[in-house]
């Protein structure tokens, strides 16, 4: 029996659609998931590919089937299942054999698993849903460079593709790669929270049926604002429910699911000390969504929100100028919070080669982010939003995004990612704010001190005796 090159551990949707596409692309690999009648209806499902597939019954069978030295994927669960797996896998694999988290788990489990030394250990983050994981996803890799140099051939052969490139890198130490992975993941709750209150404009504002916005994101998606998820909120717009014939869009709930990487960001980010708030205000949104019933109850004691707002007030043009703005803005939040991670945790994190394996493959893929490569790869690079050809096109928008977000709060309709973008930008274009005030106030009942203008030597206000 021919050994295989590499195993994967767990065929559930993205493990099953992983491992097909190791196959395709010419490796041969091994599968053991813990029901064994899933392993069964995943081969017998492979069609050709089973050829290359070597279903196993117990660890056991799957470790002895692999070509030394051995490297497995896992594609279970964050969290204690991760560890549960590694604790059962470990003591049937020799010592240079390596284990490769492929699931969305929390950099800091990924750190402690790596730095735990009973073992070579990766942690890769893995974008694109299904699809991308069965056609080619984006992959973000952390841990030792030697140990991804072993398996960087297959990931890299897997991976989408930009310009002949591999959307596959290798991005530092530990949990490097899962750190990155929840950032984009951070990134991709505010563009969708954005790309739903500009829907919520065209909607509950202009009163245009869901088709008719479907046209206007097919539209979008031939200019700047191109990308993954424009394309496919046009496409969700323009379906019609089968059962009932109506938009589809109509028969949802308005209440997001998440499974909690956007969560992760939030909170890492107040680690860091590095503002994101149109990442959290998306966040808020989504916890926001599922309290259906106080929400409407809120609308009994204080009435409808939303309230129509004619094609003279905000034009389709703003829309989209706003959009553009607050995804830039939302972009360089995100950039900002990976380079405070560089320095808090000492990872060498490679900015412009982020954006790049962000090019295809994942969720938040976008004709911006090769000119963000650009810009990033310039020594002097600061924040995004200060780069040249980014300030030049918020130059241009930030009007429309302060239009829109301001007849919008007249007219009742939520805009959190929105507006907290726009907040963003004017409190980054601002040299001198307002913080004087809360330092005398943290002075006056705390005796905390503040920094002088004069650069005097008192530190405190006349009320401190």
């Amino acid at each position: 029996m021919t050994e295989a090159q590499i195993g994967l551990i767990g065929l559930g949707t993205m493990g099953a659609a992983l491992a097909l596409n190791i196959a395709d692309n010419g490796f041969d690999i091994a599968v053991w998931n813990r029901t064994a009648a899933k392993t069964d209806d995943f081969v017998a499902d492979a069609g050709p590919l089973a050829t290359r597939i070597t279903a196993t019954r117990t660890l056991e069978e799957l470790v002895s089937s692999l070509a030394q030295p051995r490297a497995i994927i896992l594609m279970v669960p964050a969290g204690d299942i991760v560890d549960k797996q590694i604790a059962a896998l470990r003591p049937l694999l020799a010592p240079d054999d390596l284990i490769i988290d492929a699931g969305n788990a929390l950099f800091h489990d990924t750190n402690r698993r790596a730095a735990a030394g009973d073992g070579p250990f990766l942690g890769i983050g893995v974008s694109g849903g299904e699809e991308g994981a069965r056609f080619g996803p984006s992959i973000m890799g952390g841990g030792d460079r030697a140990h991804w140099d072993r398996v960087a051939p297959i990931l890299e052969a897997i991976a989408a593709s930009y310009g002949g490139q591999p959307c596959a890198t290798w991005l530092g130490d530990a949990g490097a790669g899962h750190f990155v992975k929840a950032v984009h993941n951070g990134i991709e709750y505010a563009d969708m929270q954005m790309i739903a209150e500009v829907y919520g404009v065209m909607r509950d504002g202009f009163g245009m049926a869901a088709a008719e916005i479907g046209d206007v994101f097919e539209n979008w998606n031939q200019g700047p604002l191109e990308s993954y998820l424009i394309g496919i909120s046009g496409k969700v717009a323009a379906a019609t429910d089968t059962a009932t014939g109506r938009p589809m869009l109509d028969m949802i709930v308005d209440a997001a699911g998440q499974k909690g990487t956007g969560r992760w960001t939030a909170i890492e980010a107040q680690h860091l000390a590095t503002p994101i708030p149109a990442i959290e205000a998306a966040v808020v949104a989504r916890n926001l969504s599922s309290r259906r019933d106080e929400r409407a109850l809120g609308e009994k004691l204080f009435g409808a929100a939303p309230q129509p707002i004619s094609r003279d007030e905000i034009t389709l043009d703003q829309l989209e100028q706003a959009l553009i703005a607050g995804k830039i803005l939302c972009y360089a939040q995100g950039f900002e919070m990976i380079r405070g991670a560089q320095e808090a945790f000492g990872w060498a994190l490679p900015l412009p080669e982020i954006a790049k394996v962000w090019r295809a493959g994942c969720i938040i893929r976008s004709a911006m982010l090769n000119d963000m490569a650009r810009a990033l790869a310039d020594p002097s690079a600061q924040n995004l939003m200060f780069a040249d050809g980014f300030a030049d096109q918020l130059r241009g928008t930030h009007a429309a995004l302060r239009h829109v977000v301001a007849v919008g709060s007249l007219h009742g309709i939520a805009m959190p990612a929105l507006s907290s973008g726009l907040a963003y930008f004017d409190a980054m274009r601002t040299a001198r704010g307002t913080a004087n005030m809360i330092q005398g106030q943290r002075d006056y009942f705390g005796r905390h001190g503040f920094e002088r203008m004069d650069g005097g030597s008192d530190k405190h206000g006349p009320w401190v005796g």
